[in-house]
């Protein structure tokens, strides 16, 4: 007897519909799995076995061979469970098989005959209507997280039982109705660390500001305690909140990760991500045989923090010149090429030089010129060209550190940078995968960021003066359109230019 039941596997953050061809027939009694399964998969003939005599059922004491097809595409992870399980009672007839094409299956099996919740459903619930499936059936506990796609019927289970009689009964059951609300979510706050707790430091405040209106990259270089990291982690705080497509997205991204909190829910705040200077390159781009999202990706339309930037490798480091470029990253293996979206704003900290106080006003610095030379060296010119907004963030004074803050909330801030935002949404509204300034190509600048003979000869005289290549000549009228979005202005003027200028003068210390 030949029964045959949908599941799917993850590519990237996509979906690709595989078939559960179970054939019992006539032979020794054992199970064979066809069609490229890793450890897992195999394993979970045995899960599969035990689960089905502990639950009630007869397990056929024939020969079963289980062909996951395309047969070239490797199947990972235990989600094959459930699928096998109800393949297996469809070709013994102990279950009805007149349904099985309409439900895509996914789920792991406790010998107990439970559901266990697995990694990857909504984007495989996202690839559903492509695949020509309209019905999900998974876990109890990944059924809100399917859900979240509109337009698709989901059925969450807490054990195979349930799934058996909802085979053999459907209309006894209804659809999972999705909890989200997309107003309800628009509208919300997220309970972030707020930048008016910054004492002094106007000008990196102000810094932040144009990062999150623009999603300029940002670096601060100082002494140590000077508020560094302090200043970065509240960036996430005045960014505009997630849209739901972004949600949406930033989930499917997690979920593929295995690194969803709250399966039942979307991700609602952006993605804040402060990798160790001891990450390797596959842990920050993303990697392994079959590639997983790394902290670039898992960092998707938030922030990556990299505190301490020259104690990252420096080959590390270059991994991220394209990403920063393109907005995704490609990775190539021997068995497998996929792409993870990559759009993400990155901010970083590292002291002046390896004692960290050089050019402080209190402390003297104890480096030789050479001692310098070489800790700037870890960055390469072409990162450095990448990070729009270079900072110099200096200790407080004594009487600054005593006084009580008295800079804007990040509520304010962030209306400002959201306003800021609406208006490059507008300016863009005709082009595909731009969504802030920061991302505008040279066709962009040229009719978006128009100069006038005034900050046209400002320009070139910053370009001879500090020796800037063509990149970060575009990096500066990015981040001037930034500026005069946030004063409301549509043509720049010298003054927008000219900030923009200020924070290229670390290029090299």
């Amino acid at each position: 007897m030949l029964a045959r039941v949908w599941s799917a596997s993850v590519v990237g953050i996509d979906a690709v519909k595989v078939g559960v061809e179970v054939d019992v027939s006539g032979g020794l009694p054992g199970i064979i799995i066809l069609g490229l399964p890793d450890a897992a998969v195999l394993e979970g003939k045995e899960r599969v076995r035990a689960t089905l005599k502990n639950a009630g059922f007869g397990f056929p004491t024939k020969k079963i061979v289980i062909n996951l097809s395309p047969a070239d595409l490797r199947k990972e992870g235990p989600s094959f469970d459930l699928p096998i399980s109800v393949g297996i009672l469809a070709a013994s007839e102990q279950v009805g098989a007149a349904k099985l094409g309409d439900y895509l299956f996914l789920g792991e099996v406790s010998l107990d005959g439970s559901l266990r919740p697995v990694a990857g459903v909504l984007p495989i619930a996202a690839s559903a209507h492509s695949m020509g499936i309209t019905g999900l059936v998974v876990p109890a506990d990944n059924a809100q997280e399917a859900a979240a796609v509109d337009g698709l019927k989901v059925y969450g289970f807490h054990n195979l039982l349930e799934v058996t009689d909802f085979l053999n009964n459907p209309s006894r059951y209804k659809p999972v109705q999705a909890t989200h609300n997309i107003e309800a979510f628009a509208a919300s706050d997220v309970d972030l660390i707020d930048l008016k707790d910054i004492k002094g430091q106007a000008h990196a405040r102000r810094a932040l500001e144009i990062a999150a209106a623009g999603g300029h990259n940002l670096i601060f270089v100082g002494p140590p305690g000077s508020g560094k990291t302090m200043l970065a982690r509240r960036l996430p705080g005045i960014l505009p909140p997630l849209d739901f497509a972004e949600s949406l997205e930033v989930t499917r991204i997690h979920s593929v990760a295995g690194m969803l909190k709250n399966r039942g829910t979307l991700v609602r705040e952006r993605p804040f991500r402060s990798p160790h200077h001891s990450a390797s390159g596959p842990s920050l781009v993303g990697g392994g045989n079959y590639p997983r999202p790394g902290e670039i990706s898992l960092a998707h339309t938030g922030v990556l923090f990299l505190d301490e930037l020259t104690e990252f490798k420096r080959d590390v480091l270059e991994f991220l010149r394209q990403p920063l470029e393109d907005g995704y990253v490609a990775i190539s293996r021997a068995k497998q090429s996929v792409n993870f979206p990559a759009q993400f704003t990155l901010v970083a900290s590292t002291n002046p030089c390896p004692c960290g106080y050089y050019g402080d006003v209190i402390q003297q610095c104890c480096c030789t010129p050479r001692k310098r030379e070489d800790y700037w060296a870890k960055l390469s010119g072409p990162l450095m060209d990448r990070i729009d907004l270079q900072v110099a963030v200096n200790r407080l004074k004594a009487e600054e550190i005593t006084q009580q803050p008295t800079g804007e909330c990040s509520l304010e801030i962030r209306k400002r940078v959201i306003k800021a935002r609406d208006i490059a949404t507008h300016r863009f509204k005709k082009e595909q995968n731009i969504r802030c300034n920061a991302q505008m190509q040279s066709r962009h600048l040229q009719k978006h960021c128009k100069l006038d003979d005034s900050s046209k000869r400002l320009l070139e005289g910053a370009i001879q003066k500090l020796s800037l290549s063509a990149r970060a000549s575009d990096r500066i009228l990015k981040v001037a359109r930034t500026i005069a979005d946030l004063a409301g202005d549509e043509q720049l003027k010298p003054h927008h230019v000219a900030e923009a200028i200020q924070y290229r003068t670390i290029d090299r210390m």
